[in-house]
């Protein structure tokens, strides 16, 4: 787990994170309003890496049948019970991280996924899936339970995105969780070309592939 302070912003460097506040609402408000932030990671004697978060996507906790809490708390799930704020980050395939950021109070086992950020800075690889974006920054499970209030990787201000410009729909891939599968609670910057599957009807509507979700 990644717990160090992040350096003295000088020139150029990102503005403060958003404070604890910002997550501790309920999970769909809080997914939607962090379309058009800044995703930062600042490491001593390194660039910032920086993108816009263009899509996101909410996961409910223990009545949500498309969350990994459905099953219940369990080694794995345990970040989502705990402090809001904090990096939920897990493997899936085998191969592709997965960054979601910890929702609302304590026990209440919610989270946001994000699914895909628009490159700002230092980013050289494309970041357009979950998969993606974790690669582009560099983030692994070591950087899982990371306080993205105070440590190196963090979610500062951007600029909010109007309601007229955002897109809502069912999450993709998750057509295992019955009803839940049609919930809308995918949230994407229309017409943003780094949103996932932006160029493919088929992955908008979901397809067969299992999600890169909570």
């Amino acid at each position: 787990m990644i717990t160090s302070e992040p350096s003295v912003p000088g020139p150029g460097s990102p503005a403060a994170p958003l404070p604890r506040a910002f997550y501790q609402r309920p999970t769909q408000e809080v997914a939607r309003d962090l379309l058009g932030r800044d995703l930062t990671l600042s490491l001593p004697d390194a660039a910032p890496r920086i993108g816009r978060i263009v899509e996101t996507e909410a996961y409910l906790g223990e009545l949500d049948r498309a969350c990994h809490a459905w099953r219940g708390q369990t080694q794995r799930t345990a970040p989502m019970y705990e402090e809001s704020g904090h990096a939920y980050i897990y493997l899936i395939y085998g191969m592709y991280w997965c960054l979601n950021v910890v929702t609302e109070e304590v026990g209440q086992p919610c989270a946001v996924l994000l699914r895909a950020v628009e490159p700002i800075a230092g980013l050289a690889l494309s970041a357009d899936g979950p998969g993606k974006l974790c690669r582009a920054f560099g983030l692994n499970g070591a950087w899982n339970r990371a306080d993205l209030t105070v440590s190196p990787l963090g979610i500062t201000p951007g600029e909010p995105i109007p309601p007229e410009n955002v897109g809502v729909s069912p999450r993709i891939g998750v057509d295992y969780a019955g009803e839940w599968a049609l919930r809308p609670l995918r949230y994407f910057i229309r017409g943003n070309r780094s949103v996932s599957g932006a160029r493919s009807p088929r992955s908008r509507r979901g397809g067969r592939k299992r999600s890169l979700s909570v």
